[in-house]
């Protein structure tokens, strides 16, 4: 079986590879577009970092290609969703890096305390500038982390450890969850206030991005410092620049950009800022630890079948995987449906299966119902395999139940999601056996394939409404590829879905708003 290896990879993981008689493993990294189509042809197994481009284009020259393996986390890098048409398993090592970002976090905030970088160049440069380089002790300073992932919470650990005082936001994390691991939980605005030093630990998402801003600077100390080592895009570089200049921001400590390599960036040039090229997971430990876990998950599954950490398939038979795919892919899309839309912390979560489907053997269906659901919020960090742990370190109860009682269709699964803000509820089923379909949301009966691009809208059931809504998207040149409709009688209102071939942009958005009748619009994408 040939393993290609097409980005640098540790040794140690090469050398569990290249141990196993059946395995022919390639190492060959730097491959162009081209060389990588040949190369991978006849792979059974393609192992990557982030270098490597797996498009449509390479999975659909990779004939005999049955597992694509990360080392690491991101998988922005690869199609999933044409490796998972062609029934190639993704995996990726979600654990592998987490203490090495965690500690680079802490040492981004030990040096901007004390000015390392500035008095290592100025002393380079052959000056002895001792009052210059005045610090500041992180002793009893207040440390706001704005995402208790495992990341943030290991920082949170070691903060901690140097006697901060240590506050914290996350609004998909009860208060009673975070305080659990010694972190006062806050509400933003109130970390804002309070943080001497601020720190971010999210996944880039439409919430997350550009959320240090201009209006969130403007609510922090006078001489806060901010350390970015997760995503770049979540701190707005340009209002960044000018907290700084401003001197409302004292420093900043940035590993990531938005645009990675930033190129001549104006925050480059500032004394106030420190920076590295993207090194939260660059330490030989980390690399060892990807590369080593990776190559143990690729044998595993070539040699025995089993399947750890993969993104796009639970762990199961592929007997069973033959009985219920579909309904792995209804559950999921029912999942990411009320996990965008769904406000405030989720507590419970209770999937009901009625009928046909609730013969078969449900463990995975309800994975992927987590994964879909927890992964708008936590990105690539979900899969099948971590999803109830995640589920759980959040504090969300997961309940299932069973009736073989059919009602209005044979085979019905429904998602309740109970949060701190509200219930919400939606209810899948096959049509056909195979062709996922949403058939009702919270009391509504609202049917319609939940793929893609699409826009959810309140509005009120008044003439002409539905026909400005249309001409809005005509407006700023969007088509729209599927339109359904349901009524709230209790309210009056109606309840649209809409699949449109195109994202929406900003502009869309607040014409939409901006149309009478019209309570509200938002935007969900479905994979």
């Amino acid at each position: 079986m040939k393993i290609l290896i097409s980005d640098g990879l540790a040794q140690k993981g090469i050398d569990l590879l290249s141990s196993v008689s059946e395995f022919e493993v390639e190492f060959r990294p730097g491959l162009s577009a081209d060389e990588l189509k040949s190369a991978v042809s006849d792979a059974e197994a393609l192992v990557i970092r982030s270098g490597t481009k797996v498009t449509a284009d390479v999975i659909a020259s990779a004939s005999r290609l049955r597992v694509i393996g990360r080392a690491g986390i991101g998988l922005e890098n690869v199609d999933i969703a044409a490796a998972s048409k062609r029934g190639i398993v993704v995996m990726n090592t979600p654990d592998g890096n987490v203490i090495t970002t965690a500690e680079h976090t802490v040492a981004m905030l030990m040096a901007l305390s004390r000015n390392i970088h500035q008095a290592t160049t100025s002393m380079k440069a052959g000056q002895w500038e001792k009052k210059r380089f005045l610090g500041q002790e992180v002793y009893h300073k207040t440390l706001g982390i704005i995402g208790v992932g495992r990341i943030g919470r290991i920082v949170a650990e070691r903060a901690a450890g140097l006697r901060m005082h240590v506050i914290a936001y996350d609004p998909h994390l009860e208060p009673e969850t975070i305080q659990k691991l010694g972190v006062v939980a806050v509400e933003l605005d109130e970390l804002y206030q309070r943080s001497d030093y601020i720190s971010v630990h999210t996944p880039l998402t439409r919430d997350t991005k550009g959320l240090l801003n201009h209006e969130a600077f403007a609510k922090m100390k006078e001489g806060v410092m901010i350390i970015n080592c997760a995503r770049g895009g979540i701190v707005n570089e340009q209002d960044l620049y000018e907290a700084i200049t401003s001197g409302k921001v004292a420093g900043a400590a940035l590993d990531v950009f938005e645009q990675e390599p930033p190129g001549d960036h104006p925050l480059l040039k500032l004394g106030q800022v420190i920076c590295t090229p993207h090194l939260g997971a660059s330490t030989g430990e980390a690399q060892e630890n990807v590369a080593v876990g990776i190559a143990e998950q690729i044998k595993e599954f070539l040699l025995a079948g089993g399947i750890r950490n993969a993104v796009n398939t639970p762990q199961i038979s592929c007997e069973l995987m033959s009985e219920i795919c579909h309904y792995l892919t209804l559950a999921e899309r029912l999942g990411s449906f009320l996990g965008q839309i769904t406000q405030g912390a989720m507590k419970e979560v209770t999937i009901e299966y009625r009928g046909g489907v609730a013969h078969l053997d449900t463990e995975p269906i309800t994975l992927a119902a987590l994964k879909g659901l927890l992964e708008p919020i936590l990105q690539h960090e979900v899969n099948y395999v971590n999803a109830p742990i995640l589920a759980r370190e959040r504090g969300i109860v997961v309940k299932d139940s069973r009736s073989e009682e059919a009602q209005d269709y044979l085979n019905l699964i429904t998602i309740q999601v109970r949060s701190t803000a509200e219930d919400t509820l939606a209810s899948g089923t096959l049509f056909g056996k195979r062709e996922p379909r949403l058939v009702r949301f919270n009391d509504t009966s609202l049917e319609g394939d939940i793929k893609g691009n699409l826009v959810l809208i309140y509005n009120e059931d008044v003439p002409g409404t539905f026909g400005s809504i249309g001409t809005c998207f005509g407006k700023h040149n969007i088509n729209i590829s599927m339109w359904k409709a349901g009524q709230i009688v209790e309210t009056g209102e109606n309840v649209l879905l809409i699949r449109v071939d195109t994202p929406v942009e900003e502009e869309t958005m607040e014409d939409l708003m901006d149309l009478p009748n019209v309570n509200s619009v938002q935007l969900l994408h479905i994979s």
